[in-house]
């Protein structure tokens, strides 16, 4: 019978410590927050001027182009193979092209670009596009991990991506998001808001039996995901996490694993008072007694919000968790909070080496995902 456990063979990253993995690991291992003034445009207007970006003008396009082809390269799929695989893609729509005619709008569909990507990195076209907040990426992973269990697919690359723009961050500044004083303090007392950060990357996702088939070696196993919504509210979870918790039970249970298995928790942890407080719930709801011996961090402390790309950013992060053994501070804490009672990772990266990671992303309108990833 085949093997359609879903395995990770390829990874491609970009976040405001650099480009590439070893960018990403040194800024998580060195504790170092990315934040700092941002340059892209004028911000004496909002609530700070801080976010994680990288130098320059970076394209957005380009960046996805760059990490998809790292990602293949990484997995080492030929021409023929990366001819055979769909792409899934998780990005904002194109603030220029919402402010244009309405006849240009609808002449520029946001798969437009999708396409545009699949050919230039010559996989099979793009299958879907995600614009659903912060669950896009991950939804994509778990779109995609559905294809290849169920055997639709062999492979699949998914890739998401999302670069610090004047709209979002005027959004999110007039809803008073973001943190005031340029600091993100996740599950932490006097927690002011989030803090935007550039995100793009890109993973190949594989059958155990393809890429056993053509001798790749596994990064990791996708061992577990789930979605739920709660539905609570326009913009707040629902304070008990009702929503998140039935998510972490569904990948819980599609791993096989008790909570007890869990080794590490990447937390969406935004650093705002309403989400923080919601996950911690959500986290004891799902994993009983045994989320007081579990490790939890919110890397958005030191890479920021990166929207649609925060699941793809953070099961980067996940994975270099699982390959390093080191986990990543929650940075910036001042102090416990009784509403995020949490065994967080203070001070400086825990050595765990840890077998199963659980990865959970939250979005507007109470979308929720959660992620196993294991140990190959």
């Amino acid at each position: 019978m085949a093997d359609r456990t879903v395995v990770i063979t390829g990874l491609g990253v970009t976040s405001a410590f650099g480009r590439g993995e070893e960018a990403l690991g040194r800024g998580l291992a060195a504790s170092r927050a990315a934040f700092g003034p941002v340059g892209r445009f004028a911000t004496d207007r909002y609530r700070t001027g801080v976010a994680a970006v990288l130098p320059g003008s970076p394209d957005l396009d380009e960046e996805l182009r760059r990490v998809v082809e790292e990602a293949c390269e990484q997995a080492g799929l030929s021409p023929a193979e990366r001819a055979q695989a769909p792409l899934l893609l998780g990005r904002h729509a194109d603030p220029a092209v919402a402010r244009g005619p309405l006849a240009v709008q609808g002449k520029s569909a946001i798969s437009d670009t999708a396409a545009a990507l699949a050919r230039a990195c010559g996989l099979l076209g793009a299958a879907r596009t995600y614009t659903n907040a912060c669950v896009a990426a991950s939804t994509a992973v778990s779109e995609a991990a559905v294809r290849i269990r169920t055997g639709r697919e062999d492979r699949v690359v998914v890739s998401a991506g999302y670069l610090v723009d004047e709209d979002n961050f005027a959004l999110f500044s007039a809803g008073r998001a973001l943190s005031p004083d340029g600091v993100l303090r996740s599950f932490s007392a006097g927690r002011k808001g989030l803090l935007l950060g550039d995100g793009v990357g890109a993973v190949v996702l594989e059958s155990a039996q393809a890429a056993a088939a053509r001798g790749a070696r596994p990064l990791a196993v996708l061992s577990g995901w789930g979605l739920a919504g709660d539905a609570h509210h326009v913009c707040r979870p629902h304070p008990e996490g009702l929503g998140m918790a039935r998510a972490i039970g569904a990948a819980l249970d599609r791993a096989g694993l008790a909570p007890a298995d869990i080794g590490y928790v990447n937390a969406h942890g935004t650093g705002t008072p309403a989400n923080d407080s919601s996950e911690s719930a959500a986290l004891r709801l799902a994993l009983g007694d045994a989320v007081d011996g579990i490790p939890v961090s919110s890397t958005k402390s030191l890479h920021g919000h990166s929207l649609e790309a925060s699941g793809m950013l953070e099961l980067a992060v996940t994975l270099l968790v699982l390959r390093s053994g080191e986990l990543p501070v929650n940075a910036n804490h001042s102090g416990p909070d009784d509403d995020c009672r949490l065994d967080l990772v203070l001070g400086s990266p825990r050595r765990v080496s840890p077998r199963h990671v659980l990865s959970l992303n939250a979005a507007f309108g109470g979308a929720n995902t959660a992620l196993v990833v294991s140990a190959p």
